[in-house]
């Protein structure tokens, strides 16, 4: 028992438990990712209708919306959710999952967010490509998208942008 717990507390690991510890950050980062998501869609940039499921289950009172203002604002509030949810997983890949100094500060926060975007349209168009020509439903399309995104994220920041 010692051993799997100090194979957890470190940065040294197996490569099984890196990718497990990584996807641990990777859920926290979601979670961030759609609190903020859903507090700017209901207060900041408003992009919930009445009949929203959130705003049905919580009861949450929202003003009417129009559907062109609503798309752009959840465009714009999924950015907001975006930058904040990457600096929740970079801060916490770097305190417990890959280790720093490949490159400068500044160069691996870009890299970091850039392969945060590459993966974002990767997964994204794998969505809508199941969805379009599959008949996929939304959530198991959802679902390959996130496996992808988690995919090229760890691959490419274990050998592009950290040290391992």
């Amino acid at each position: 028992m010692d051993s799997i717990i100090r194979q957890f507390s470190g940065r040294s690991h197996t490569p099984l438990v890196q990718f497990i510890k990584y996807g641990i950050c990777g859920g926290a980062a979601t979670v961030v990712h759609i609190g903020i998501f859903f507090f700017c869609a209901w207060k900041l940039l408003p992009a919930l209708g009445a009949m929203d499921p959130l705003v049905r289950l919580f009861g949450l009172t929202v003003s009417p919306v129009a559907e062109s203002a609503r798309a752009w604002h959840a465009l714009a509030d999924n950015a907001i959710a975006f930058v904040f949810s990457n600096l929740t997983a970079y801060l916490l890949n770097i305190l417990w999952v890959f280790e720093r100094g490949r490159h400068h500060w500044w160069i691996e926060v870009g890299l970091f967010y850039g392969v945060s975007g590459i993966s974002l349209v990767v997964g994204s168009i794998l969505q809508t490509f199941l969805i379009q020509h599959f008949g996929l439903a939304t959530t198991p399309a959802f679902g390959a998208n996130v496996i992808a995104s988690m995919s090229i994220n760890y691959v490419l920041r274990k050998f592009m942008v950290f040290k391992g």
